[in-house]
C-alpha cells in the first residue's frame, strides 16, 4: 500500500514539454466530460416553460446523462481493455459532441431525451480512460495530473453555469437549443487534439487485461458511495436551485447561485494542487467535506434570500473537494492492470447515487409542494457521507 501510495510523490523531477502538453490535454477532457452537463441547469426555466416538464421531468432530463455514467461505466472499462484508454477516450468525446450538438436541432422531446441518451454515454465512456491515463502518462506524479484533470473537470461546470444565462443565451436570441450545439464545440476540439497529439501506448503483455470490477471489495463500495454522497450533493444542487430561487421569490438570484456552486468549486482543486501531500488519502478532508454539504444544504433550505448564494458556494467547495480526493485514490489503491476496472466500479456506484439523490429530491418537491424540502434531503445526505468517511482508508506518502 505505502509504495502505490509513493507513486503519486515525485519531488525535484522537472516537467518536459511533452509533459506540459499531455496535462493540457488532460485538462481539456475534463473540461469536456462537464462542460455539456452543466449547459443544462441555466436553461431549465426555458426548457420548463416550452416543454412543460414537472419537477420530476427536469430531474430526469439532468439526471439521465448522471444514470448514464453509472450504466456504462463497466463497459467504459470493457473498451479500454480491448483498445486502450487514449481510443476510448477520442471515441467518448466525439460521442459527447454529437449527443450535445443533436440537442440543439431543436425543441423536441424526444430528440432532446434520445441526444442526451448519447452524451451520456459519450461522458461514462471517457470517465474512466482518465485514472488510467493519468498512471500511464505520470507514473510518479499521480496526484499533480489527477489535480490538473479534476480542475478541467471543475472549469467544466463552472464555465457553462457562469456563462450561459448572463452571455451566451442572449447572444443566441434566448434559444436554449442552439446553447447545446455551442457548448458541444470545445468537445469537438479536444477530441481533435487527443487523436492527432498522442500516441497510443503499447500494451504490456505481462499485465491482465481485465475489465469487470471486483464488487465483493468492501473499498470499492466505500470509496463509491462517499464520492456518490458529494456528487448527488452537487447535481442535485445545480438542478433545483434555478426554480428554488424562483419559487422563494428571487429569481434574479438564479444566475449568481449556480456561478456560486460553481466557481467555489476551483479553490477546493487548487488547495489540493498546492498541499495534495498533507490532503491525498486523509480521512479529516472528507469529515470536514461532508460538514460543508449539509451546512450549505441546510442553510439554503431555511434562510431563502441572498444567502442562497453563499450557501451554494459552500455546497460546491464542500463538493470539488471531495471530488479531487477521490479521483486520486484508485491510481494509488488499484494495481497498474486493474485501474481502470477499479475506477470504473467506483464510477458506478458513484453516479448511481449521484442520479438517485436528486431524483428523490424532485420526487419530495413534488410530493409536499415545498421548495425547501430537496436542500434538506441534501443535507442528509452530507451528514451520511462524513459518517462513512470514518471508514476510509488512510495512505502514507502520497502528494
Amino acid at each position: 500500500m505505502a509504495e502505490r501510495a509513493a507513486a503519486g510523490a515525485a519531488p525535484g523531477l522537472a516537467l518536459r514539454p511533452a509533459d506540459w502538453l499531455q496535462l493540457a490535454l488532460l485538462w481539456l477532457g475534463g473540461f469536456s466530460l462537464r462542460v455539456t452537463l452543466l449547459a443544462v441547469p441555466p436553461v431549465i426555466p426555458q426548457i420548463h416553460r416550452q416543454l412543460g416538464l414537472d419537477e420530476k421531468g427536469v430531474s430526469i432530463l439532468t439526471g439521465l446523462p448522471i444514470l448514464l455514467l453509472a450504466a456504462a461505466a463497466v463497459p467504459g472499462a470493457a473498451l479500454i481493455a480491448r483498445v486502450g484508454p487514449r481510443r476510448a477516450l477520442v471515441t467518448g468525446l466525439v460521442a459527447i459532441a454529437a449527443g450535445s450538438a443533436l440537442r440543439g436541432l431543436g425543441p423536441g422531446l424526444q430528440l432532446l431525451f434520445a441526444a442526451t441518451l448519447l452524451m451520456g454515454v459519450g461522458v461514462a465512456v471517457s470517465q474512466p480512460a482518465f485514472p488510467t491515463l493519468t498512471r500511464e502518462w505520470f507514473p510518479r506524479r499521480v496526484a499533480l495530473a489527477t489535480a490538473a484533470y479534476a480542475n478541467g473537470l471543475l472549469v467544466g461546470e463552472t464555465v457553462p453555469a457562469s456563462l450561459t444565462g448572463p452571455l451566451v443565451l442572449p447572444a443566441l436570441r434566448d434559444s436554449w437549443p442552439l446553447t447545446f450545439l455551442f457548448w458541444s464545440l470545445p468537445v469537438a476540439l479536444t477530441a481533435i487534439l487527443v487523436a492527432l497529439l498522442t500516441r497510443q501506448a503499447t500494451p504490456d503483455p505481462a499485465l491482465p487485461r481485465r475489465w469487470w470490477p471486483d464488487f465483493r471489495s468492501p473499498r470499492l463500495w466505500l470509496l463509491g458511495t462517499v464520492m456518490g454522497c458529494a456528487s448527488a450533493a452537487y447535481f442535485g444542487a445545480n438542478t433545483f436551485l434555478p426554480d428554488f430561487v424562483r419559487a422563494t421569490g428571487r429569481p434574479e438570484l438564479k444566475d449568481a447561485s449556480l456561478t456560486a456552486i460553481n466557481i467555489c468549486q476551483l479553490p477546493a482543486s487548487i488547495l489540493v494542487l498546492t498541499v495534495a501531500r498533507r490532503l491525498v488519502g486523509q480521512r479529516w478532508p472528507f469529515l470536514v467535506a461532508g460538514g460543508l454539504i449539509a451546512a450549505g444544504s441546510a442553510l439554503l433550505a431555511l434562510t431563502p434570500g441572498v444567502w442562497v448564494v453563499a450557501a451554494a458556494g459552500v455546497i460546491g467547495f464542500g463538493a470539488a473537494l471531495t471530488l479531487v480526493l477521490t479521483l486520486a485514490l484508485p491510481p494509488l489503491l488499484a494495481g497498474a492492470g486493474d485501474v481502470a476496472r477499479f475506477s470504473a466500479g467506483v464510477f458506478l456506484i458513484m453516479y448511481g447515487c449521484s442520479f438517485a439523490g436528486p431524483l428523490l429530491g424532485g420526487a419530495a418537491w413534488d410530493a409536499t409542494g415545498s421548495a425547501v424540502t430537496p436542500f434538506l434531503t441534501l443535507a442528509a445526505i452530507g451528514v451520511l457521507m462524513s459518517g462513512l468517511s470514518l471508514s476510509l482508508p488512510v495512505l502514507r506518502g502520497t502528494s
